[in-house]
């Protein structure tokens, strides 16, 4: 089992979440993050003044998909949210040791 990690643009969460759907990926966390990467922040004005924008607001999306789909999820998020641009984001793959559901103590894949 791996873990998939995407750290995306906020407007691309629907669109993420769609795909995810229409491939039968049902399990899914979302949180709103901030940070940066190599663009470190930008700058922006707001009434006249500049300040500067340190940590970038984006989505972070995290799924626990059985080994056979791993390809398929990461190229499905690709596929919908790549714009071309710096600060398309990150996805990120670990692997899963174990999973149990709590409710019935089930581990493995078939707890997903």
């Amino acid at each position: 089992m791996f873990k998939i990690e995407a750290f995306i643009q906020p407007s691309k969460l629907e669109k993420a979440r769609e795909v995810l759907q229409s491939i039968g990926i049902d399990g899914l966390t979302v949180s709103e993050v901030r940070g940066h990467g190599r663009q470190k922040g930008h700058r922006e004005v707001y009434r006249g003044r500049e300040y500067d924008v340190d940590f970038i607001h984006k989505i972070k999306l995290e799924t626990v998909v059985p080994d056979a789909r791993k390809d398929e999820v990461v190229a499905a998020l690709v596929e919908a949210v790549r714009t071309g641009a710096i600060g398309d984001g990150k996805i990120f793959v670990s692997a899963v040791v174990d999973v149990i559901r709590i409710r019935d103590d089930a581990h493995g894949e078939s707890a997903l």
